[in-house]
C-alpha cells in the first residue's frame, strides 16, 4: 500500500482545475467576519444539504465580502488551533529590531511620557494625562477580576474614583505616589506566579514617569496571562462546541468561493482509484483469468478517506497544494511526516544491526535503547534542509559498529569481524536511498500499522505492532495517537463534503458503502435521510474518540 501513497495522479484536466483552485483557494483565505454575530446565531449546514455547486464559477465578490470571509477564515484557524493544539499559547508581541514598526512605535511613545513628564514637572504640575492613565490602569485590572472578587473590585473602584482624583488634582491635594504604590500593590494581588519578579522590580522605582511606564508594560504581560487563562478555561467547552462551529464557517467560504473543494475532490479521488487499482490486482484469479468473473471489488468511503489521510503522510508539499480542509493542520501533517521518515530510517538501522550482530547483541539489556538513542541523536537534524544524510549515515555506522564491538566484548562474545563491519556499514549507507528494500519494508509496515489503528475506530487499545517495529514501538505509538486523533477530528468536521464528492463524483461503476458494516450498496439514487442518520452515528463515535 506505501508504495501506491507518493504516487500522484495528475493530468491536463487535473491541472486546469488546481489553478482554478488555487485562485479560489488564495480569494477565500485573503478574504472575512462582521456577520459573525450574525451567522453564529442560525442553524450550521445540515449533511442533508451541503451546498456547493458543482458547475458554477466563482462569482465576482465585493471587497467587504472578501473582507468578511478572510475574518471568517481567521476566526475558524483560530477556533480549530484552540482545540486541537493543546499547548497553544498567546504570546507577547515582539517587534523585529530596527523594523520600521518598532521605530514609529519608540517615537510615538518617547513623545507621549516626555509630555507626561513635562505636565508633571510643572508649578504647579498638572495631572490631566496622570489622571488619564490611571483610569487606563483601573478599566484593566477591573478586567482581570472574576465575578465572585467583590472586595478587590470595591478597593479598585474607591481608591481609583477619577471623580475624586481630579478633585485633588484641582486643589492640589493629589499623592500621585499613593496611587501609584496601590497600583503596584493590587498587580502584586492579581498577577500570575510567574510575574511576581517582574511586579517586585517595581516597587524600587522611585521617580513617577517612569513608574507608570514600567506598570503599563507589566499589565501588557498580565493582559497575556491572563488571555491564556481563558483559553485554558473554554478549552473543554469549545471543544463541544468546535465541530458544527468550524462546519458552519467553512460553508460560508463554500457559498462565496464554490470551487474551494477542487483539491479536496483530487485528493479523494486519487485514493479511491489508487485503493480499487490494489483490490482489483488482488481480486484477479491465480491463473490470469478474465478480470470480470469474481465479485467486483468492494470500496467504503471509510476505507477510501483512511488511504487518503495515509497519502497525505507521503504527501509532496512543495509540488502539490495540500487540500482545503486539511489546510489548517498542514504543519502538523508535515511535522508527523518527518518524524515518521526519521523512525523508519531508525527502524532500519536497528533491524541491520540486530540482524547482522551476534544474538547476544540484540537480547542484551539496555543495549537497543543504547544504540537507540545515539541513532536518534544524530538524525535530529533530519528535517533541516541543511541535513546531509548520507554523512549523516556515515557517522550513524562508524558509531554503530563502535557500539557493537564494546557490547561484544563485555558480553565475552567474539570479537565483531572486519568483514561484518563492512557489511554492516554498508548496509546502513544504503538506507539513503529511498529504494532500499529494508527502508521500504520499515514504511510499509509503519503505515500499515497506522492503517490499522484508523480502522478500529472507537476502539481504545492500539494494535499489535508489526514486526520489526518492537524497538521503535513506544515512538510509533505517540505518532500514531497524534495522527489519528487529527484525522477523527478532522472527519467529525468534514466528513459530510466527504461522503458527498465519494457518493456523487466517482464512477458508479465501484460499489459503493457508506459503512463498513453493511452489505447495501450505495447508488448514486441513495436517499440523504439515510446518510444524515449514519453521519449522526459516526460522529458519535468519533467524538468519543477525538475525546478519549
Amino acid at each position: 500500500m506505501s508504495e501506491n501513497l507518493d504516487k500522484s495522479h495528475v493530468n491536463e484536466a487535473g491541472e486546469s482545475k488546481s489553478a482554478a483552485s488555487e485562485e479560489g483557494q488564495k480569494g477565500a483565505l485573503e478574504c472575512s467576519d462582521e456577520a459573525l454575530q450574525e451567522k453564529v446565531k442560525s442553524d450550521s449546514p445540515s449533511p442533508l444539504r451541503v451546498g456547493r455547486p458543482h458547475s458554477s464559477p466563482p462569482r465576482l465578490v465585493t471587497v467587504e465580502e472578501l473582507l468578511e470571509t478572510a475574518k471568517g477564515v481567521t476566526n475558524m484557524a483560530l477556533a480549530h488551533e484552540i482545540v486541537v493544539n493543546g499547548d497553544f499559547r498567546i504570546n507577547a508581541v515582539e517587534l523585529a529590531e530596527g523594523s520600521l514598526e518598532k521605530r514609529v512605535k519608540e517615537i510615538v511613545h518617547k513623545a507621549f511620557w516626555d509630555c507626561l513628564s513635562v505636565q508633571l514637572s510643572e508649578d504647579p504640575p498638572t495631572y490631566d494625562h496622570a489622571i488619564k492613565l490611571v483610569g487606563e490602569i483601573k478599566e484593566t485590572l477591573l478586567s482581570f477580576l472574576l465575578p465572585g472578587h467583590t472586595r478587590l473590585r470595591n478597593q479598585i473602584t474607591e481608591t481609583l474614583d477619577l471623580e475624586l482624583i481630579k478633585q485633588e488634582a484641582e486643589n492640589g491635594a493629589l499623592d500621585i505616589s499613593k496611587l501609584a504604590e496601590f497600583i503596584v500593590g493590587m498587580m502584586g494581588i492579581l498577577c500570575a506566579p510567574a510575574r511576581d519578579e517582574e511586579v517586585k522590580k517595581l516597587k524600587d522605582v522611585k521617580e513617577i514617569v517612569p513608574l507608570f511606564r514600567a506598570i503599563f508594560s507589566v499589565l501588557d504581560l498580565m493582559k497575556v496571562d491572563m488571555a491564556n487563562f481563558a483559553i485554558s478555561s473554554i478549552r473543554p467547552h469549545l471543544m463541544q462546541q468546535s465541530v458544527e462551529y468550524e462546519r458552519k464557517k467553512f460553508q460560508e467560504v463554500l457559498e462565496k468561493q464554490p470551487n474551494s473543494l477542487d483539491f479536496v475532490t483530487q485528493w479523494l479521488e486519487e485514493a479511491s482509484n489508487d485503493l480499487l487499482t490494489q483490490k482489483c490486482k488482488h481480486a484477479l484469479p491465480a491463473g490470469g483469468g478474465a478480470a470480470g468473473s469474481g465479485d467486483a471489488p468492494l470500496l467504503t468511503a471509510a476505507s477510501v478517506q483512511n488511504y487518503a489521510y495515509l497519502k497525505l503522510l507521503k504527501w509532496d508539499h512543495f509540488r502539490r497544494p495540500f487540500p482545503e480542509t486539511v489546510l489548517m493542520d498542514q504543519p502538523r501533517f508535515q511535522e508527523l511526516q518527518l518524524q515518521l521518515e526519521q523512525l523508519a530510517l531508525l527502524g532500519a538501522v536497528l533491524l541491520v544491526t540486530f540482524s547482522t550482530s551476534a544474538p547476544a547483541v540484540s537480547g542484551h539489556a539496555g543495549f537497543a535503547e543504547k544504540l537507540k538513542t545515539v541513532v536518534k541523536i544524530l538524525l535530529a537534524d533530519v528535517h533541516l534542509p541543511s541535513f546531509q544524510l548520507e554523512d549523516a549515515l556515515t557517522s550513524i555506522g562508524e558509531k554503530v559498529c563502535l557500539e557493537v564491538s564494546s557490547c561484544l566484548s563485555m558480553c565475552g562474545s567474539s570479537p565483531f569481524s572486519v568483514s561484518k563491519e563492512t557489511v554492516l556499514k554498508g548496509q546502513i549507507q544504503a538506507l539513503a536511498s529511498p529504494d532500499d528494500p529494508i527502508r521500504r519494508i520499515m514504511e510499509s509496515r509503519i503505515l500499515t500499522f497506522l492503517e490499522t489503528y484508523l480502522a478500529s475506530g472507537h476502539q481504545k487499545l492500539l494494535p499489535t505492532v508489526p514486526g520489526g517495529l518492537g524497538p521503535i514501538q513506544k515512538e510509533l505509538e505517540e505518532v500514531a495517537v497524534k495522527f489519528v486523533r487529527l484525522v477523527n477530528y478532522n472527519k467529525m468536521v468534514f466528513c459530510p463534503y466527504y461522503d458527498e464528492i465519494l457518493i456523487l463524483q466517482i464512477e458508479p461503476t465501484a460499489s459503493w458503502m457508506l459503512g463498513s458494516q453493511t452489505n447495501t450498496t450505495l447508488s448514486l439514487t441513495c436517499s440523504w435521510e439515510r446518510i444524515s442518520r449514519l453521519h449522526a452515528r459516526r460522529l458519535s463515535s468519533l467524538s468519543r474518540v477525538v475525546q478519549c
